[in-house]
Parts: C-alpha cells; sequence; structure tokens
C-alpha cells in the first residue's frame, strides 16, 4: 500500500480562494481515505519538527494543520505540541468547541500559519481555556479534550479553518498590538 505523503508544495494559500470555504463534517466510520490523509497531516505536523526530516523534505514548521490547507474541504485537524515532559498530539475530525473560559489567552508575538505568506503583526485573542469534542485517530474514538493556553490556542485556530477564518481576521485593524489584563499572555 502507498502512504499518502504531504509536503509543503501540498499546502494552500490563502491567496487560494478554498481556504475561505467552509469544509464539511466526515462521516463515521472513517473512510481508508479519510484515514490516510488525516495520518499524513498528522505525519507532517510531526516531521516538521524533527529539524533533520524537516530539511531534507523540506517541511515548514508546523504545530498544526486543517485538511482545507491541502484543499481538502473535510473537518479534519492535526496538532502536535511537543512539551520538554511530553506532548499534546491529535488527529481530530468534526472537532467542535464545546465549551470555553471567558479569560482571553493570545501569543504575544502573534500568530502564524503554513497558509499565510504575508505579515499580519498583532494580537489574536482566543479563550484560554476550551473543550473540544470529535473522533480522534489516534486514541481510535470520540473524546472530549480539556486544553488551556498553547495547546487550547492551536486547537482553535486549527477549527478556525474548518470555517474559512484565518488568524489575521481576529487582529484589531485599528490596535493590532493591544493587550488586555485579564488575558493570559503566552
Amino acid at each position: 500500500m502507498i502512504t499518502m505523503k504531504i509536503t509543503s508544495k501540498d499546502i494552500i494559500l490563502d491567496t487560494d480562494e478554498r481556504i475561505r470555504m467552509q469544509s464539511e463534517p466526515v462521516s463515521l466510520p472513517l473512510s481508508n481515505e479519510d484515514k490516510e490523509l488525516l495520518q499524513a497531516m498528522l505525519d507532517y505536523v510531526r516531521n516538521s519538527q524533527d529539524d533533520e526530516i524537516a530539511k531534507a523534505e523540506g517541511l515548514q514548521p508546523a504545530v498544526g494543520i486543517a485538511a482545507v490547507q491541502v484543499g481538502v474541504l473535510k473537518q479534519m485537524i492535526a496538532v502536535v505540541i511537543p512539551y520538554e515532559d511530553g506532548v499534546d498530539e491529535v488527529a481530530l475530525v468534526n472537532p467542535k468547541i464545546i465549551s470555553e473560559s471567558v479569560q482571553n489567552a493570545y501569543l504575544d508575538n502573534g500568530e502564524g500559519c503554513l497558509s499565510v505568506k504575508g505579515e499580519h503583526p498583532g494580537h489574536v485573542f482566543r479563550h484560554a481555556r476550551i473543550k473540544v469534542r470529535g473522533y480522534d485517530l489516534i486514541q481510535d474514538k470520540n473524546v472530549t479534550i480539556s486544553a488551556e493556553g498553547y495547546f487550547a490556542i492551536c486547537l482553535q485556530h486549527e477549527i478556525d479553518h474548518l470555517s474559512g477564518t484565518l488568524f489575521y481576521d481576529h487582529i484589531d485593524a485599528n490596535n493590532p498590538w493591544k493587550s488586555d489584563d485579564e488575558a493570559e499572555v503566552i
């Protein structure tokens, strides 16, 4: 069996109209084609974080990817956040945010995206804590994930892609670096 492989060349940019389209729910159980795509997305993110593999395969570093970023309008995301003592790793189908904190969080240096080449400086306010429900390919079951901090921000960024929203849509045009004293700064 030939396994699918995603490279940086497969990633569509924000100049491609598909990036703004609504992704469709995926039927379960997953078809072999959907499993293969989601696994390839997960492999891309994992491999992009390994300096040797990333250099050899020309991969842009990533912590997450949505299917729409490879031109497939299906509700699938993969996120891999490495820590010194472990990893937060999911390959979700039909992810849905089911609860969110009132408190916001943002990355001090702003966000980036595989599909965005241009500079879009500014703070992107997101919920500091969220709960996400979906089917996780890694665990092969429906899951509810409680996420906070950087993991929560990354999940929200990828889930936004499923409705055609990009990170810079959240930046205040009049005051891009505005702060919020109540927000968690990461």
